[in-house]
């Protein structure tokens, strides 16, 4: 009867349960519902290129200089690269891993152990925070961008209705010709005045509780910044991955010609060798050693979730170990060049204004939005050096802003992948609206006082903490032999002494040491050497810390809470890692992973492997020698920790 069936209705042929993919049981009578999809990268070059454009940042232009040339110069780079190693390449690789890995975002990633779901709570709350002020930034550089479309630039000379009496213009200091003396020291460049007076207004702000009024142009400039980040972001990694192509690629152009126009310029070696001139007596404090393991640590961006978040786009095999070692050297060497394109331009800038270069020299925002435009208008061709600069800057914060955005939307629709994953365009878009909307006290006249406050507290403490904990949760909790093991399936290989020391020892030792510094060395915050902040608005900044820490042991709660049994069941129950924690793909599943996603048949699918792949890859066991494995490894273990303890 088949076969006359099949004439009239053709009917699918009949698979045997046992070589049934879960996909073809969904159709069936188990009706388990798939959500949709995820996705992936698409091209080869689109995770190296995105996890590049998300370290090398702003700070790499304005932070780092700056930070090498107060901590002994070229010294300084010694304890950077030491510091590069020990708890910054490991942690890096650490992140990537438990992405790929997993294929989920920060959030659903604590599938690995319930109980500390808080720290991901925490790492979103951290980005959400630096993604609102982290806009505000690169809307300064798209209102500077439009103000250097222009004959002379408008920060060149006194005279405009922004200027105040202070006022002093370098060009007619110079046809001075010591003729009258000036008295330079309560003076105020023009430049000074065009950021505070006319793009900032803060004149009118007498402090963070005045924020006045919206300024109109500032708040399109914001709004700009997000059209544009949310066009990139629409389709997910699918565009952002593209866009990173230009935006991870061309600041490196940009630098390499203002640093090529830098060094030519008469005096610039009197930047560099301020730069470069190492003091080797200051690496024995202390400070040194903690700014430079602060800068890699933000520099790389680890424990905002955004390398965990690229790396679950990833396919399960691939080759984050060599990436690791390219971005995170990359990111170093980037920092290094833009020093010298920054330090060159200062030198010639003090031989000009016949000042010492560390009066000139300044960091953060001071940097890029006073003191390089300033040198800018000593230059022939100025709006074109300035236009280059700014638009340097612009794709240097793009990428690392789709980062944070990829990394709020990705950890919401993967905690409700069922109703938001076909919607995420329209998730992402409230997202940025919402953002958008937090973000306008921050163009208001008193907004800059905001944004210095969101910049010391809101990464600073909990980042740390958040780290430390992934850090221990990993190695501690979940097991160094589980995690080796995880790699070793995903790599074809097993970490190195190296990595072990640093995740085991030094890395969470390193940052505890951090944290403490950072602590007892608080010292509140100020904006431009007079401002002191108030009372409150120290407290509102130590909250933004502590909020975020509190996630942790509110998700403890929560967790105890969904288990049974007594207290101390509940926490252990709590802090495995759930039945389908391991690779999101059924073929990957292989050893202990095996059959325990939902809707997984109950016998081993080797079956599957064989039928699809004809034969089992070189990445797979055969089930019952992994068991053996497993088995073995647990008895090493226990021998194991007793040795580590004595090693320790």
């Amino acid at each position: 009867s088949n076969k006359m069936e099949g004439h009239r209705l053709p009917t699918p042929p009949v698979i045997p349960d046992l070589l049934m993919t879960p996909s073809d049981q969904g159709d069936g009578d188990l009706e388990i519902e798939y959500p949709e999809d995820r996705g992936n990268w698409t091209g080869k070059l689109d995770f190296l290129l995105s996890c590049i454009g998300y370290c090398v940042g702003l700070g790499n232009v304005w932070r780092f200089p700056y930070r090498a040339y107060t901590n002994g110069g070229g010294a300084f780079l010694v304890p950077y690269f030491i510091m590069l190693a020990i708890c910054g390449i490991p942690i890096f690789f650490m992140e990537l891993s438990l992405g790929q890995f997993s294929s989920l975002g920060p959030l659903a990633v604590w599938k690995i152990s319930p109980l500390f779901k808080g720290v991901g709570m925490a790492t979103i709350l951290i980005v959400c925070l630096v993604a609102i002020y982290y806009n505000m930034i690169i809307a300064y550089v798209l209102f500077y961008l439009f103000a250097s479309l222009t004959k002379n630039l408008p920060w060149q000379y006194c005279g405009n209705w922004w200027n105040t009496d202070l006022c002093l213009d370098h060009h007619i200091m110079r046809t001075g010709n010591g003729a009258v003396p000036f008295n330079i020291s309560n003076t105020v460049s023009p430049s000074e005045e065009y950021w505070s007076r006319y793009v900032l207004h803060i004149q009118e702000s007498s402090g963070i509780g005045d924020p006045g009024r919206i300024r109109w142009n500032l708040c399109l400039c914001l709004l700009l910044a997000w059209v544009i980040v949310y066009l990139c972001i629409l389709k997910g990694v699918k565009s952002s991955g593209k866009v990173v192509y230009f935006t991870a690629t061309f600041p490196y152009l940009i630098l390499i010609m203002l640093l090529i126009r830098g060094v030519t310029l008469e005096g610039a070696w009197l930047g560099i060798k301020f730069y470069l001139t190492p003091q080797f007596d200051l690496l024995l404090s202390p400070k040194v050693w903690i700014e430079a393991a602060l800068q890699i640590f933000y520099s790389l961006g680890v424990g905002f979730g955004g390398l965990l978040t690229f790396a679950s786009y990833n396919t399960f095999h691939q080759n984050i170990y060599r990436d690791t070692f390219i971005v995170t050297v990359g990111n170093a060497i980037t920092s290094i060049l833009a020093g010298f394109a920054i330090f060159s331009v200062l030198g010639y800038m003090s031989q000009e204004l016949d000042v010492p270069v560390q009066e000139v020299a300044k960091a953060g925002p001071g940097l890029a939005f006073v003191v390089y435009p300033q040198a800018m208008t000593m230059l022939p061709l100025s709006p074109f050096w300035s236009f280059l600069f700014f638009f340097m800057l612009l794709t240097l914060g793009l990428d690392s802003q789709f980062a944070f955005l990829e990394t709020i939307v990705t950890a919401v629709t993967d905690e409700f992948p069922y109703y938001l994953r076909p919607k995420k365009a329209f998730f992402s878009a409230v997202v940025c609206i919402v953002m958008f909307l937090m973000g306008l006290i921050l163009t208001t006249e008193g907004g800059m006082y905001w944004l210095v406050l969101l910049d010391d507290y809101s990464a600073g403490f909990g980042l740390m903490v958040v780290v430390i904990t992934t850090c221990l949760v990993v190695t501690r909790v979940y097991g160094m032999k589980r995690f080796c093991r995880d790699i070793h399936m995903m790599l074809g290989f097993k970490p190195g002494i190296y990595f072990k020391a640093c995740w085991l020892f030094l890395s969470p030792v390193t940052m505890m040491a951090l944290l403490v510094y950072s602590i007892i060395k608080y010292e509140p915050s100020e904006y431009n050497g007079s401002y002191r902040f108030p009372f409150w608005a120290e407290i509102l900044g130590i909250l933004m810390g502590i909020i975020s820490c509190l996630m942790i042991p509110m998700g403890m709660v929560f967790a105890v809470l969904h288990e049974e049994g007594t207290l101390w069941q509940r926490i252990q129950q709590a802090s495995r890692p759930t039945l389908d924690w391991g690779p999101s793909l059924e073929e990957n599943r292989t050893g202990m992973y095996v059959a325990t996603l939902a809707g997984s048949q109950s016998p081993k699918p080797l079956m599957v492997h064989m039928r699809k792949y004809g034969g089992i890859t070189s990445y797979e066991n055969i089930a019952f020698q992994v068991d053996k494995e497993i088995e073995e490894d647990e008895e090493e273990s226990m021998i194991g920790q007793g040795e580590m303890c004595e090693h320790v």
